[in-house]
């Protein structure tokens, strides 16, 4: 561990202000709600370096793509999560300067995340002259209210007499980072400032979202209100109210800031500001401090749920509860328009799009420590981006209701500007496959397949049989031209986990098929006639590419092969590079990366985690002695699946190791990145690290097991499961582990190899 932020099992705390390190605290310390989330700016005026992020769910930007050479194919722009207006600022002046923590030099600096309650704190002193100020701020995005947000701004005088300024104010004047020549993609269509509170609407360029930020305030001097002059700030992007106020020594001024943010993905731009103004009436009437018990209630419900124990490691406890409270205050569930993007609320890196990753990292989290409805409403995104799916396969040559979902997007389209990526790296079809899987095996409902499933995996089995091709000299279907997880390897033939996402994904829709067709032949008909899968010769087409698809396999090492001819390159180990060439992203050319054996991440090892059931333990050994020592673990998304194996296959050190790897990524920064934004999902990942991993879980044959593997460094760990509408507390100690049935009927579970029946309300005990 790194060691710039305090171990501590319920805080992210930094002591001491480091200005090399505050773009990276503004990520680690953002807030979110679903709804909109920000980065760790300062509210006061910062001129050193700083990434300003405000961040609008379902709120972009097509930026044009730009290639050397266009291609029939090509996505027509790349998605960008925008910068929005700023509304947290608070200018502050004391006696007429700015208070600046690049010119002045704080002392007793201390900026805390406290995860439990969903609040971000900051104090620190500054000395004004021979006088000396202290400030304090406690700010939050409210998960009851999720339109609303609060800062109390606080200035203590501990011996100095003079004057304070405080300047609340909305500022449209934004841009992101990644603009061309400070490209502005906002277009202001009123700004309004009065005594008291004011309001600033905007519109985004192309897309033509409006977003209006309406912004009101209190301010007390020592407990007692004030009703100060007050100087009205009005310009075409900018609304501000400036108060002074006489100080003395001791004495405490205290402003509370009250902002309400509306975006036309939920309300008219015509009423818009009317009914800002009114949410954030309603908020100011509520107070702070009611606002605040609100949020803090919201919090303790999802704790009492998705909480992680684990006793005797501070760093591997505060690193999942880190992950956890990300993932909770990033998606909510609460809309099944939105999705997840790679950075959250955190940063504009990958531009705020949906990747594959919603479905192979994040739904297992929310299957088992939501209500059911936050992760069907993430499938029903897909289902209703599936005409777009479609309409992308359309686009590369694929016909007959084929869909080739994207690799990203906002809208459904594809917006990914990396034709290795956008064209091969197809399996991300077969994840949407499994997570439908994944949720039916985890939840029982299976309505859902009749009304949006089925479709859903038609539409992908269709493309799947397009995209092989019939080998005469193999006398086996093949699939050419792919890029498997393992980005490192780009346009290969016959990469093993495609093809076996693909097979299964035939097999299992041609499965289901059978079900709903025996079981609610109604439903059947209806899906039959909308998907005009009225033919026999498509199933019979499937059928016959399960039993006849090719997979590269090597006799020699008896292991299947990532891909054909995997083998002829040379064979060298990870722990063989020199240290000052790592990552090789950063060191090698693509062209030397393409040609090494290196694995990027977990790939043929992401298909026998999937497929868990279908291998013994010896067989997923030898894979995984194979392929892990040629994996350099450059995506945040590896080292999870190799922790899981490891604990599978007894190899306790190495599974700890990774899990620390992928739960403190961002917080110890092993990438030297995360001052572009926090690798949200692959905290999804971190979950599995800890509840599939050491705790062993997964579903086999229909029955929920548990055989875990504690590692040596924890005395005991306990956490909560979500199951066919049962809710299971697992504690496990060296020796023994206990499963305790809180809500729900009676369930049937192995536990260490043995099967066990809880009752309801009741707890039952192995040993382990």
């Amino acid at each position: 561990m790194s060691g710039h932020y305090k171990s501590d099992p319920w805080s992210i705390i930094e002591e001491g202000f480091h200005p090399a390190m505050q773009e990276a605290s503004e990520s680690i310390f953002s807030l979110g709600n679903g709804r909109m989330g920000q980065r760790a700016n300062f509210e006061e005026q910062y001129s050193g370096e700083t990434l300003q992020g405000t961040y609008l769910a379902g709120i972009y930007y097509p930026d044009k793509t730009r290639v050397g050479w266009w291609k029939n194919g090509y996505p027509e722009y790349f998605a960008k999560v925008l910068n929005a207006p700023n509304w947290i600022g608070i200018h502050v002046e004391i006696n007429g300067e700015p208070l600046d923590l690049h010119l002045l030099k704080p002392v007793e600096f201390r900026r805390e995340l406290n995860m439990r309650k969903g609040t971000l704190e900051r104090t620190f002193a500054v000395s004004v002259g021979s006088q000396q100020i202290e400030i304090s701020s406690l700010r939050f995005l409210s998960m009851k209210r999720d339109e609303v947000g609060a800062i109390r701004y606080a200035v203590r005088s501990v011996d100095f007499s003079g004057s304070v300024a405080f300047t609340p104010y909305i500022d449209g004047n934004v841009v992101n980072r990644d603009s061309n020549y400070d490209e502005k993609f906002w277009e202001m269509e009123e700004a309004i400032a009065m005594e008291g509170k004011g309001f600033l609407k905007a519109r985004t360029k192309k897309t033509g979202f409006v977003t209006c930020m309406a912004m009101g305030y209190d301010i007390q001097l020592n407990g007692a209100g004030l009703n100060p002059v007050t100087e009205v700030i009005q310009r075409e992007d900018y609304v501000g109210n400036r108060i002074s106020v006489e100080v003395s020594e001791g004495d405490e001024l205290v402003l509370y800031k009250y902002v309400s943010v509306l975006t036309s993905m939920n309300h008219d731009p015509g009423v818009m500001v009317k009914q800002g103004l009114e949410i954030l009436s309603n908020a100011m009437e509520a107070g702070y401090n009611t606002l605040l018990l609100e949020h803090v209630t919201i919090w303790e419900n999802i704790w009492t749920r998705s909480d992680i124990v684990i006793e005797g490691d501070t760093g591997a406890q505060q690193g999942i509860r880190f992950n956890i409270y990300q993932l909770n205050q990033t998606y909510t569930g609460r809309d099944e328009r939105l999705n997840i993007g790679p950075k959250g609320f955190t940063g504009e890196k990958y531009g705020g799009s949906t990747y594959w990753d919603t479905e192979a990292y994040m739904i297992p989290f929310y299957l088992s420590s939501s209500p059911r409805e936050v992760s069907r409403n993430l499938l029903i995104y897909r289902h209703k981006h599936l005409e777009k799916a479609i309409e992308n396969g359309r686009k590369l040559g694929f016909s007959g209701g084929a869909a080739l979902y994207p690799m990203v997007t906002m809208n459904g389209e594809e917006c990914h500007n990396e034709w290795e990526i956008t064209f091969e790296e197809i399996h991300r079809n077969g994840a949407i496959a499994f997570a439908i899987y994944n949720y039916i095996r985890y939840t029982g409902d299976r309505d859902y397949l009749s009304t949006h499933g089925l479709e859903v995996l038609i539409a992908i089995s269709r493309f799947w049989r397009q995209r092989v091709n019939w080998s005469r000299e193999r006398q086996k279907y093949v699939m050419l031209g792919v890029t498997g997880p393992n980005e490192y390897e780009n346009n290969v033939n016959n990469n093993w986990y495609t093809s076996k996402v693909a097979s299964w994904t035939l097999k299992y829709t041609l499965e289901e098929l059978v079900k709903i067709r025996d079981s609610d032949p109604v439903a059947h008909a209806r899906i039959m006639e909308r998907t005009r899968l009225i033919s026999s010769e498509e199933c019979v087409a499937w059928e016959h590419i399960v039993q006849n698809l090719h997979f590269p396999y090597d006799r020699e090492q008896d292991i299947f092969l990532q891909q054909d001819g995997y083998m002829d390159k040379e064979q060298r180990m990870a722990a063989d590079l020199d240290p000052a060439e790592r990552p090789i992203n950063q060191h090698w050319s693509w062209d030397r990366i393409l040609r090494s054996c290196f694995i990027k991440q977990a790939d043929v090892l992401q298909g026998i985690f999937l497929f868990e059931d279908e291998y013994d333990l010896e067989t997923i050994r030898r894979h995984f002695d194979f392929y892990e020592p040629r994996t350099v673990h450059e995506s945040s998304l590896s080292p999870c699946v190799h922790s899981i194996l490891a604990s599978r296959i007894g190899r306790p050190e190495r599974a700890y190791e990774l899990y620390l790897r992928t739960s403190r990524l961002d917080l110890d920064d092993y990438n030297h990145e995360v001052h572009e934004g926090l690798h949200i999902t692959s905290m999804g990942g971190t979950w599995m690290s800890v509840v599939y991993g050491f705790g062993g879980m997964r579903v086999s044959e229909g029955m929920l097991a548990f055989d875990p593997k504690l590692p040596g460094e924890w005395n005991s760990l306990w956490f909560k499961i979500g199951y066919l509408d049962r809710i299971l507390k697992i504690t496990i100690e060296p020796g023994r582990m206990v499963v305790e049935n809180q809500q729900g009927e009676g369930i049937e579970l192995s536990l260490a190899g043995s099967t066990v029946h809880v009752p309801k309300g009741e707890a039952r005990e192995v040993s382990c």
